[in-house]
């Protein structure tokens, strides 16, 4: 390994190639202990999430956390595309996606047993997941780094517990499923979004350490052709992940500006006018309404407050009043 390497990962402190391996393929060594652990953890972990979820219990859903194995799959794909180990590969993807179905399905039985489906608009464990932005790929991709640090040192393996809390697995898969059971696509759909990235941050920032680690060279590890072809995969899926990632960045970006300036631009139109204020900018899609308040009822000429947003929104942001007496007013 280099000097760099070196510091990072000492030789003697070097978890080898061999029992990484073991550690990450479900399918060596005591297979009948590895599948059924993961097994039994995963839909304990499941159910756990989901109640965590519907009964909007951040503490529940740490602790589901903790205890959700499908890291090991996902580390595992990252450790066959290094090692060149296109059936690790193979047979991690499968684990994944057997474990995905299981819990979405999961949580779809289990969002039956909501008395209220209309909680889940309004229940943070589940808006916290539907929005996913680059910064949720940047937090799992360091998540990522340190989970396979741990897997590369022997004396890092007490940090786990922390990597299993800090990544989102689960809980995500858990919500798409409770908001499919209830029809609510859009959420589902962020939700999944939120869970690819969190894959794709793991599986790069633990090629990136395995690599760093010197498992490709390691003559326990066969090397094969086929880890080029992987590697790209990987790159193009990360693009695939990271572009609807970073547009929804830029959009929370956009809007909040956006916000900004018509809390600035009303507060002035409103000056001068004897208890008048407002009351919150809410947004849907691109339209926003802004609330307002007068108890003597009277508003300054509308017109005025046309001329002063004008050039100050894009023009295909639509703005509307909605006036405490309950009448709304399209601006414009």
């Amino acid at each position: 390994m280099s000097s760099v390497a070196g510091l990072l990962i000492p030789a003697n402190r070097r978890n080898p190639a061999v029992e990484l391996l073991d550690q990450l393929d479900l399918d060596h060594g005591d297979v009948r202990a590895k599948r059924t652990g993961f097994v039994i953890m995963l839909l304990l972990s499941a159910v756990i999430a989901i109640a965590g979820i519907i009964g909007d219990s951040t503490a529940t859903v740490i602790g589901a956390m903790i205890i959700a194995p499908l890291s090991t799959p996902i580390l595992g794909v990252a450790a066959g595309i290094v090692t060149g180990r296109a059936s690790l590969v193979g047979r991690s993807v499968l684990w994944l996606v057997g474990g995905m179905v299981a819990v979405v399905v999961l949580g779809m039985l289990l969002s039956y047993t909501l008395p209220d489906p209309q909680q889940l608009t309004t229940n943070p464990q589940v808006t916290s997941r539907t929005a996913p932005t680059l910064m949720d790929l940047l937090a799992a991709f360091a998540t990522g780094l340190a989970g396979a640090f741990a897997m590369c040192r022997r004396d890092l393996s007490n940090i786990l517990p922390g990597v299993a809390i800090s990544i989102s697995l689960v809980p995500p898969l858990g919500v798409v499923g409770v908001s499919l059971g209830q029809g609510q696509f859009d959420a589902a759909f962020g939700a999944s979004m939120l869970f690819l990235s969190n894959v794709v941050a793991l599986i790069i920032a633990g090629s990136l350490v395995f690599t760093l680690a010197g498992y490709p060279r390691d003559p326990e590890a066969v090397v094969d052709a086929n880890r080029r072809r992987a590697y790209t995969i990987v790159g193009v899926l990360t693009a695939v992940v990271a572009i609807p990632l970073v547009v929804n960045s830029l959009i929370i970006a956009f809007v909040a500006s956006w916000t900004v300036t018509l809390h600035s631009v009303t507060n002035d139109w409103l000056d001068g006018t004897k208890g008048a204020s407002i009351t919150g900018v809410s947004w849907n899609g691109l339209q926003a309404t802004v609330g307002v308040e007068s108890p003597g009822g009277e508003l300054p000429p509308l017109e005025t407050y046309q001329d002063d947003l004008a050039g100050k929104l894009p023009s295909y942001v639509s703005v509307s009043l909605d006036v405490q007496s309950g009448s709304q007013v399209e601006v414009r």
